[in-house]
Formats: C-alpha cells, structure tokens, sequence
C-alpha cells in the first residue's frame, strides 16, 4: 500500500496555488550517509580530498614526464635541477614516476569504468617492476641490461666518485618504486586490512621523498644516498613525495587515512598533530643549525634549545588539542541529549496509530513515523531529506503543499479530510496541520497529523443503522416496550406502548414507570425495577403475579412485565416489555378451579384405594406420602401394616410403574390382593409369586414390591423384595445397613422365581421402607443417593428417644434432606420407618397331665413379677389355665408354654401335637366344663389359632391392665 499510486479527493476547504518552487541558493545539502567504520564524513571533504590526491598523482606524473622529456629532448635543464651526481633524475625512474603517478589517478577515480581501472593496475605494476629490476641487480651486483635500456646516459662523467652504473636509479629511489607500485595494487583490493596496508607503504614512500629533502636542508647528504650509490635526486624526492601523499588519500573513507580525514574529533585532532610533526620539527631543525652556524651558541646548548622547543611546541600542542577534546565532549554531550529526546521522540511518534510527518518550510520530510513509511511503501531513509513531490503522488502532493501554505499563511492548525484509494480500497483520512515555532516564534516547520478514520466512520454507519434496525425492532414488537434510564425515568416507548397506556409518546417520555401503574401497585413495581438492576441479571426476567398497569382513563389491568438490560452509551439502560393479561388471568382462573376439581378427585381416588393402613399400639410406624408435582399428584406408590397371626406383623411396600389414575387404579388392585394373600398367612415368597402371577395377568404393567413378615416373639424378619430398593435396618446406637435380599426382578415380568430371606433383628431396632421416589435423582449415582439416605437416618437416630416423636422427626428429616424442592419434583415418595418393640419372652415345656395347670400358673406369675408386669398376673394365670386344661384333655404329646411380653401388651401361645382346632360351645347352666375358650375370650383382646408341622397353636393377645380388669369385671 502505497500514497505513490494513490487518488486524492479533498473534502474540506478549496485549496490555494501551489507556492513556487525554493531556490538552489536555499536548498539544504545533504549530509553523507554513515560509513561501515562508525566514522563520520562529509561528502564535500571526501570529494575535495579525493581531487587534491588526484592532483598529487599527476603532479608526480607530470615531473616524472618532464625528466623523461628532458632525457629524450635532449635538455639538462629539464633532467637536472641541482647540481652534483646526485641532481639527476634517471630515465628510468622518469619512466617509472609517470606510470605510477598515472596508475593513482585510475585508482582515485574508481567510477572511470574497468577499463581505465585496469589499465592503473597495469601501469602501477610497471613502475614496481622497474624498481623492482633495479633493486635486483644492486643486490646480485649483475646488470639486467634496463638501465640504459629506452637512453643512452650521458652523464657518466659526473658519476666517477659514485658507485652506481650509468643510467641506474639510486637505491632508496628503487625502493621507493616499489612500495609506491606495490601499494597501488594494494589500494584496488576490497579488503580493509589490504587498503590500510597500501596506505601505510604511502607513508613510508612520503618519508623516503622527505628524507632526501631533510638532507638537502640541513646539508646532510647521506639521507639521500646509501652508502657509496648515487642518490635521490630532487626532481625523484618530490615526486615520491607527492606520491606517496596522494597514495594515502586516494581513499579517503578506509584505512588509515578514514583517521584523518573524517570531520569527527579523531580527524580533527589527527589533522592538527599530523601537521605540527611534519612541520615544527624540521623548521626548529633547521633553526637550530642556522644559529649554531651564525656561532650563537654551540653544540650542546643547541640540542637543548631544540629539546626544549620540541617540549613547548608539543606541550601546546597537547593543550590545544585538550582545550578542542573539551569543546567536542561538549558538543558531544549535548547531541546525545539531543539524539535521546530525538530518539524518544521517534519512538513516541512509531507508537501512534497516526501517521506524523514534520517538514521544513520548502516541503521537505525531515521526520516521519512508521506508519507514514507503511502507507507510503518507502523506508524511512528514502522518505526523510526529500521534497513532497518526490515522496507522493503529483495529485496529492499538490494539495498537500496547497494545505501547507494555507497554514502557514493563518497561522494556526488546520483540519482537513482526504477521501484515498489505496489498493482499490477508498479510504478516509482526517488530517491536521499546525506550525512549529522556532525560538523566536516564527514557524519553521510544519507537523502533521493524519489518522485514518475509515473504520471510525464505517462504525458510526453501523451504529445507525443499528439503532434505526433498533427502533424498527421495537415498533415491530407486538408488546408494549419502554426504556428507561438508572433513575426509572421513560427514555423511549412505541406505537404499542401509547395503545396500551391510552397517552401519546410525548406524554409517556421523561415520566417515572412507576407512575404508569395504580398508587397501590407502585411500591412493588420500583422494588421489582431496584432488585432486578441490584441483581445484575444478564437474562430477562418475567413477573406477571400481582403486577398493575393503568391507562389514561385511571383503568387498572394486570399485566406481564419482562424485564432485560441494555448497554447503551449512557450506561446500562432497562427495557420493559408489558402485556395486558387480562384474558390471560380470567381463563387461568377458570383452569385453575378446574385443576383443583379434578386434584380432588384423584386424591379421594387414590386415598380411597390406598385405604388407611392401621397403627398398631406395639409396633411404633412413622409414614410419609409425597405426591408427584406432575399428574395431579395421583402415582402407583402404596403401603400397608397388616396385623397376622400369633403376634406376627406384615408390611409390605411397592411402587407401580408410571403415574396419573391408570397408576392408581393398579395400585388399588394390587392392595387389595396382597392384604388378602397376606390374611391368608402365605409367606413372603409365595405371597410376591402370587402377585407376579396376577401382575401378568395385567397389560404393560411392571411393579416394584416388598412384602415382609415381624416375627416379634422370635425377634426375626422374613423379606422378599421383587426389585423393590433396600430395606435399611438400624440397630439401636448403630448405623443403618441394607438387608440382603435375594436379587429379582419386577413383577410382571414373569418366569423368575422370587425368593425370601430371613434375618434376626435385636429388639428396639428401626426398619426403613421406601419407593424409589426418594432416592432417584437425574444424573444422579443410585448407591450414592441410598448412602445419603442411611447418613440421614442416622443422624436423625442419634441421641434420640424411643417415642413415637423422635420417629417422626427423623421421616421428616430425611425428606427435608433428599428433596429440597417437593413443588419441583416429578415421582410420588413414600417412607414408612417402623421401630420393633422391645419384646420379653420365656418358654416352659409341660407334660400332657392335670399338674401341669399349676405349674403353668406359677411359671405364668414368676415371669411377670420377674417383668414388673404384675398387674397382668391374675388375668393371665385365669388364661394359662384354660388353655392348658384344654390342651390336657383334647391335645396329645407334651405342650410347650410361651409368653411374650411387648411393652404393656402379652402374647400367651400354647402348642401341642393335636390337628384338631379349638371350638368353643356354649355351656348349659348345669354344665361343669364348655366355658374355657369363652373366659380367654373375654380376658384377651385378640385369639387365634396357627397350624403347623408340630401340631396346633392357640395364642391370645392380653391388652394393658386397666382395660383386662374392666374386661374381667365387666365379664364376671
């Protein structure tokens, strides 16, 4: 994405002509990019230093050609410039200062082309063969045959005092050759450390040059020649040093020369040393030998003014180069103080999500963030430095540089909007131009502030098109709406709204809602509005139970209000959906009295086929009946105590399949059917096969059933459950357990045997019969639910009473605990808790003879005093006897005698081997005998006869000692 290529459209105000263009004369130069070596350079004195080098080289060319010159000419002013054998400059070394000083121009000016470049190389290693050759031959004492090679010499008689053949170079001259060619070839290679190489054999090459010159001026002749050879002559010393000047500049920015030639304080300080020792110790040099010559001083005090000058000069030296350290620590300081607020400010401005640009007042990018470099596609280096014209598109430039003028011609910001298409995407942008005051308050630059608002103003559309969505919504509604603001104060209504309230919209907006509904109403309507909005529901809420609105005519109506929240701008704001129900509430009521009708019905329904099991005075019962929330409450669960035979007790449990009246209906059949069985005195076995039988009889009906039988005297339990839940048994102190029972199945499922089991209880413990109502529960572990019923149970058991009482609040408890919530509960529960009366009992066998009577009587007396149940004694030593006489004279075999004591109720049974049943008759007045079974009959509440495998058994029930003495008066 690119501003390069994109189209402009100003939307704000016209725009101004362009102002003309700046001229050359105020355009800014542009400072060198930064070099790899951290130096820094400016490109003016790079390119002056590159020119003077250039120059150096064909100065050193030049002399060289002229010596040439005067060897071809002839002409000995143009060959020897001094005079002596050592004033000379030979062919040779004319031929090797011209290709040397050639090959440095091609090497200075490296953009020439390869060609040019090569054909330096080329000439810069010729000139270091020729010194090269003539080194050679000095130093194997042959002749190559190059020293007169290209001239004759003819100067061979000025050389007789030295030790070089005609026409051959001087050592040191040789030397300096090929240093000077050898560090051109350095110079052309792209390694640092090689360039840095090059350069310092520039040096060396500049001090031979210096060393002939130091010789000259100080008349030293030696420093010029080595040993007995020619030496340098002068035309050669300035060449080389010219050379070698010129070798060490031709790369400005590398090496050693990037040391002295970069604008930074190393160059600086390396300028200013550079120069002060190459010119103070010379001229103090000569100085010194001028005075010691005039005879102003001699020799010692010579060296020690020349000491003692160097010590000052280089003193000064290094204060002046301190005091300028000094000024650029400074300087220093200050730009990076300068350079950390730039750099925080860059960094502050690449954080903005705007594009910010700042330029100066010819419109030229002197800063610029990262999002201006992403929207423009340039980097920040091709963006900071250029005009604006040359960073955008001519369109939008334009208007950029018109919006620019126009600022600075008020003086104050200006904001403007430009429509864009980047990428075939129109976009928004707002921008906003303001001045940047210099010190002395005039602008000097320009900043700008461009943010892309395409999305804001996408949003805003999309915002209004929801509310106007919003309001359609609302008058599309087909109930009354109102939204109201944190105080209850009415912000918006509808069209249903002002039908249902009887008043126009305006009347209804910025009133309380409170006051929409009757005096009497209004308290409830602002505690429903304060604990909805307290509560901070996310969900709407819905009230319609005593909940008043009123129109314009003062009719008051029931209504429904729901309740929900909006996130508006101005907060959380409360919508209110209100129905009229006033039909709604008529036919409800007309429902409801038809439900309760109906609930009637199905409760006489069920009560009359469940009938009212009995309460026995010696076997404490808790029951407890929960009928279902669904089906009018009418279920299959059913219960029944039905007192037995021979102080025997059975109880039986079950739960039928399914709710309503056909539920019901089963469960009256089937109540019906096992207290007949259970009259009968069937086992628990054979009285649950029975019903299987007659359950299957029955269509798509399956029933869960336990019947079990209370063998009081002898303290045991016979059980058998047709996948009936457990009977929970609790010992008294001890936690309740399930009683085994062997596993089956439902009746009606037919073809499986169901089998009983038998337990001995202690006396005092507590039975707990169920249905699975109690204990099933959605999602719920079936195991987990019984384990928590028998926690239950035990904590209610614990620490209390044997009454009757503590039996009920432990049925209530354990309701309370596994079902929270009856109203919401979908199956009817039954609990029965029966707690087993703590029973006494004692046995005497007796033979079939008339003593046996009395001992019966005594046994009779001695057990009850024995059970502190004296009271009983008379009545009951009365029933002993007739029943043993009778025993005597119409049974067979020895008779057994038990006694069964259970609270203040006694049980009296006495077996014998005889088939043949009591019966009573009724005795003449005359008659001695015939009144016995009429005595028992009248001194006992209840008698009856048991048959079995050892013969027959007659017991009778005594009740408590008031009513047997009433009995027993009554009777005699």
């Amino acid at each position: 994405m690119s501003y390069r290529a994109a189209g402009c459209d100003r939307s704000d105000e016209a725009v101004t002509p362009s102002p003309p263009a700046p001229s050359a004369s105020s355009r800014v130069s542009v400072p060198a990019a930064p070099d790899p070596s951290g130096l820094p350079f400016s490109t003016t004195g790079v390119s002056r230093t590159q020119r003077a080098a250039s120059l150096l080289a064909w100065g050193a060319a030049l002399l060289g050609a002229v010596g040439l010159l005067g060897w071809i000419l002839p002409a000995g002013a143009l060959r020897g410039a001094w005079p002596g054998p050592d004033g000379w400059i030979k062919a040779n070394t004319a031929l090797a200062l011209t290709l040397l000083g050639f090959g440095l121009t091609r090497v200075v000016s490296r953009a020439s082309g390869r060609l040019s470049v090569s054909a330096g190389r080329a000439a810069a290693l010729c000139g270091a063969v020729i010194g090269l050759a003539s080194l050679m031959e000095y130093v194997s004492g042959g002749c190559f045959g190059i020293d007169q090679f290209f001239v004759r010499d003819d100067t061979a008689d000025h050389l007789l005092a030295a030790g070089s053949p005609p026409g051959r170079m001087a050592p040191n001259t040789a030397v300096a050759l090929m240093l000077a060619g050898s560090a051109q070839l350095m110079l052309s290679r792209p390694r640092q450390s090689v360039v840095a190489c090059g350069q310092a054999l520039g040096l060396l090459v500049l001090m031979l040059g210096l060393l002939r010159w130091y010789g000259l001026i100080y008349r030293v002749p030696e420093l010029g020649r080595i040993g007995a050879y020619v030496g340098m002559a002068p035309h050669t010393a300035s060449a080389l040093v010219l050379l070698g000047t010129g070798i060490f500049l031709a790369l400005p920015r590398q090496g050693l020369a990037g040391l002295l030639c970069n604008t930074g304080t190393t160059g600086m300080m390396g300028r200013r040393m550079t120069a002060t020792v190459l010119v103070l110790p010379p001229l103090m040099g000569w100085l010194r030998l001028q005075g010691q010559d005039i005879g102003w001083y001699g020799t010692r005090l010579g060296a020690a003014l020349l000491v003692s000058g160097h010590v000052c000069v280089f003193m000064t030296v290094v204060l002046l180069s301190l005091r300028a350290g000094h000024r650029v620590e400074v300087a220093h300081s200050r730009a990076q103080n300068r350079l950390a607020t730039s750099r925080w400010s860059q960094e502050f401005m690449d954080h903005l999500p705007a594009l910010v640009f700042i330029k100066d007042l010819e419109g030229r990018y002197t800063a610029a963030n990262a999002e201006f470099e992403r929207a423009t596609g340039l980097p920040r280096d091709e963006i900071v430095g250029r005009l604006t014209q040359e960073v955008l598109s001519p369109r939008f430039a334009e208007a950029a540089r018109a919006a620019d003028a126009e600022m600075l011609a008020r003086g104050s910001a200006v904001h403007r909007v430009d429509h864009i298409t980047i990428d075939d995407r129109a976009h928004i942008y707002s921008t906003t131009l303001f001045p940047l005051p210099d010190q002395n308050g005039r602008p000097h630059a320009v900043c700008g502030i461009s943010v892309d608002e395409t999305a804001k103003v996408a949003a805003h559309q999309q915002v209004e098109r929801a509310h106007q969505r919003f309001r359609d919504l609302m008058e599309s509604a087909p109930d009354a709406l109102l939204i109201t603001d944190a105080d209850g104060t009415v912000v918006m209504a509808n069209a249903q709204a002002e039908r249902l309230f009887g008043m126009p919209r305006s009347h209804l907006l910025g009133i309380p809602v409170e006051h929409l509904a009757p005096d009497a109403h209004r308290p409830r309507l602002s505690a429903l509005r304060r604990a909805y909005r307290r509560l901070g529901a996310d969900r709407p809420v819905t009230f319609d139970e005593d909940v008043w609105a009123t129109d314009a005519d003062g009719r008051a109506f029931p209504v429904e209000v729901s309740l929900g929240t909006l996130k508006g701008e101005a907060g959380h704001l409360l919508s209110l959906a209100v129905r009229d129900i006033s039909q709604r509430k008529r036919l409800e009521a007309e429902l409801s009295d038809r439900y309760r009708q109906q609930q009637r019905i199905a409760y006489t329904l069920q009560n009359s086929l469940m009938g009212d099991p009995p309460r026995l005075a010696h076997l404490p019962t808790a029951r407890r009946y929960l009928p279902s929330a669904q089906d009018a409450g009418v279920g299959g669960d059913w219960f029944d105590v039905i007192p037995l035979e021979k102080g025997r007790t059975g109880i039986v449990i079950g739960d039928v399949m399914g709710r309503g009246i056909d539920a019901a209906a089963v469960m009256g059949q089937l109540r019906a059917a096992t207290h007949a069985l259970a009259k009968a005195d069937m086992d628990p076995e054979r009285l649950m096969n029975h019903l299987d039988s007659f359950v299957c009889e029955l269509r798509d009906q399956l029933v869960t059933c336990c019947y079990l039988v209370l063998d009081h005297h002898q303290g045991q339990l016979s059980l058998c459950s047709a996948g009936h839940p457990p009977v929970l048994a609790a010992d008294a102190g001890r936690r309740p357990r399930q009683l085994d029972a062997p596993i089956s199945v439902p009746l009606g499922v037919g073809g499986v045997p169901h089998r009983q089991t038998t337990h001995t209880l202690a006396p005092g413990s507590t039975l707990f019969l169920y249905t699975d109502g109690l204990v099933e529960e959605p999602g719920a572990d079936l195991d987990a639910r019984i384990a928590l019923l028998a926690e239950t149970l035990h904590s209610g058991l614990t620490g209390a009473d044997h009454t009757l009482g503590a039996l009920e609040q432990t049925a209530d408890l354990a309701l309370r605990t596994l079902i929270p919530r009856p109203e919401r509960h979908d199956d009817d529960v039954t609990l029965l808790a029966v707690r087993l009366p703590d029973t006494r009992t004692r046995g005497l066998v007796l033979p079939s003879e008339p003593r046996s009577a009395s001992r019966a009587r005594h046994f009779t007396a001695r057990a009850l005093l024995d059970w502190r149940a004296e009271d009983l004694t008379e009545a009951a030593q009365v029933v002993v006897t007739e029943l043993v006489t009778r025993a005597i004279r119409h049974g067979d075999g020895s008779l057994v005698l038990s006694l069964h004591l259970a609270g203040t109720e006694l049980t009296v049974e006495l077996t014998d081997h005889s088939a043949l049943p009591p019966r009573p008759r009724r005795a003449a007045s005359a008659d001695e005998d015939g009144r016995g079974l009429l005595l028992v009959d009248a001194l006992s509440t209840a008698r009856g006869t048991r048959f079995h495998s050892e013969g027959t058994s007659v017991w009778c029930r005594m009740d408590t000692a008031a009513s047997t003495r009433t009995r027993w008066s009554a009777r005699t």
